[in-house]
């Protein structure tokens, strides 16, 4: 039998596992670095405004104001920084079900973190223009990639054989089940937010906070 290269590279769960890691740590890093701290001219022109308060007062109200216009940024962070923590949690449960990996498995997780990668791009255009259905629509776009890769990777190691005996038709349903449940759930979002874009984003924080509850997925005994 003539040896492939295909046939032996991306072999290794653990490093692809590893991989992930990395790649999620430094896109929540980065979520996190989108949070400027306001320039210090800019508090002392807003104070300005405030000159019959006394000079601490006048600062502290300065530094509020100036406080006041971030919290887009903020709540967009709050809402990505838990998007990454659930597909993190939800990559690790699919790995788990496999037995061994492949160089078209890897491929695929490599999308899925080219996906991963794209989260403070998003976050940050969403930021920027809160009220814009573009911006949301962007975002949405990206939820979307990162559940059909999800959903892709079963899917493929369904159709090559790669996955474990122990994971059973209902495992397998319940991986399943939860991608397209919660893609639904985003994709209801962003239609009201089509509509409101406040609305859509309220919608997906709750959303994501309930896929966060336990037993959501599970089947009654």
């Amino acid at each position: 039998m003539t040896l492939h290269y295909g046939r032996v590279a991306g072999q290794s769960l653990e490093r692809l596992a590893a991989l992930s890691d990395g790649i999620f740590a430094v896109a929540m890093t980065l979520l996190a670095l989108d949070l400027r701290v306001p320039a210090h001219d800019a508090a002392l022109q807003l104070g300005a405004a405030f000159i019959w308060t006394p000079g601490a007062l006048q600062a502290e109200i300065s530094v509020w104001n100036l406080l006041a216009p971030l919290w887009p940024r903020f709540l967009t962070y709050l809402m990505s920084f838990l998007t990454l923590g659930i597909f993190w949690l939800g990559q690790q449960a699919q790995l788990a079900t496999f037995e061994r990996g492949s160089r078209g498995l890897a491929w695929v997780h490599i999308a899925f973190l080219c996906a991963v990668t794209l989260m403070p791009f998003s976050t940050s255009f969403l930021a920027e223009y809160i009220g814009s259905r573009l911006a949301i629509g962007v975002y949405w776009l990206n939820l979307l990639l990162l559940g059909v890769m999800l959903f892709a990777s079963l899917t493929y190691g369904e159709r090559t054989g790669l996955l474990k005996e122990s994971a059973t038709d209902e495992l397998r349903a319940l991986h399943k089940r939860r991608i397209v449940v919660y893609q639904s759930l985003y994709a209801v979002c962003f239609g009201l937010g089509a509509i409101n874009p406040y609305l859509g984003i309220v919608l997906l924080i709750l959303a994501q906070i309930v896929s966060l509850l336990p037993r959501l997925s599970a089947r009654p005994n």
